[in-house]
């Protein structure tokens, strides 16, 4: 017995992996959080017979069950997350539930709303010689951090930050920074909804942040991007890469003198 758990990918329905459009083309029940997930994905791909679960009202333990009892019904079940479900997917609970009931689970993973924000302002997060390390968290609000893992902990690092569910704590976010001597001039996008057909970037800095985001009235479904690599002007900048360097050598390539 065994149920697959699938990344949707960010919201554009082409933005699924095949294998996860795949399964879900062949899938007889189709479980989501309609909520998150974009309902052209699923009326896209699914096969006209198969039975359609919206679990956006349900808690854990009834959505498990109800999940397991089309499991042993011997049914294809799919449970469809939105981006990739390793990140705040919470699926970790549900998994725990069905292994409990004796269910296998396989995972397939998918396009992170992360890589789709970046995509979408024409970000590389890794920029040589400005910065190598991409923090994935969060601000503390009604679900708690471990201390170790403050915002203004993490961002000491001063590396480039990806925010999630943080959309409600605009304020917070930019005092965490502050207090972590990131200069208010910083460079910030916030992305709402990225690769849906009502997209918006928001271009702004650590001091207007929360302001900026008032102004165009995002409150959730945004990622928020932080660091010297979301400089509106760093195209022109001359960062380069040693990888295409004419003068380095790696295995593939002798540089020239």
């Amino acid at each position: 017995m065994k149920l697959y758990i699938i990344g949707a990918g960010p919201g554009a329905p082409d933005l699924i992996t095949v294998r996860g459009a795949e399964l879900l083309a062949a899938a007889d029940a189709i479980f989501y959080t309609d909520s998150l997930v974009s309902e052209e994905l699923i009326e896209r791909y699914r096969k006209p017979e198969a039975e359609v679960f919206h679990t956006a009202g349900m808690h854990l333990e009834q959505m498990v069950a109800m999940m397991a009892d089309k499991v042993r019904q011997g049914r294809l079940v799919v449970r469809v997350h939105t981006g990739d479900p390793s990140i705040y997917g919470a699926m970790l609970e549900q998994i725990a539930l069905l292994k409990g009931e004796g269910i296998e689970v396989e995972i397939v993973p998918g396009v992170s709303s992360a890589f789709a924000a970046a995509a979408s302002v024409q970000a590389e997060l890794t920029v040589p010689e400005l910065t190598q390390t991409v923090i994935f968290t969060r601000a503390e609000g009604r679900t708690p951090v471990p201390p170790r893992e403050k915002l203004q902990e993490l961002a000491q690092h001063h590396c480039t930050l990806v925010l999630f569910l943080s959309a409600t704590l605009a304020k917070k976010v930019s005092a965490a920074l502050l207090d972590a001597d990131w200069s208010g001039d910083t460079p910030v996008a916030v992305v709402y909804k990225a690769t849906w057909p009502d997209e918006v970037v928001i271009r702004s800095t650590v001091a207007t942040l929360a302001e900026d985001m008032r102004r165009y009235g995002v409150t959730k479904h945004a990622i928020i991007l932080a660091g010297w690599a979301l400089d509106l002007h760093i195209h022109g900048q001359g960062y380069r890469s040693k990888l295409y360097d004419r003068t380095f050598t790696h295995g593939y390539r002798k540089g020239e003198a």
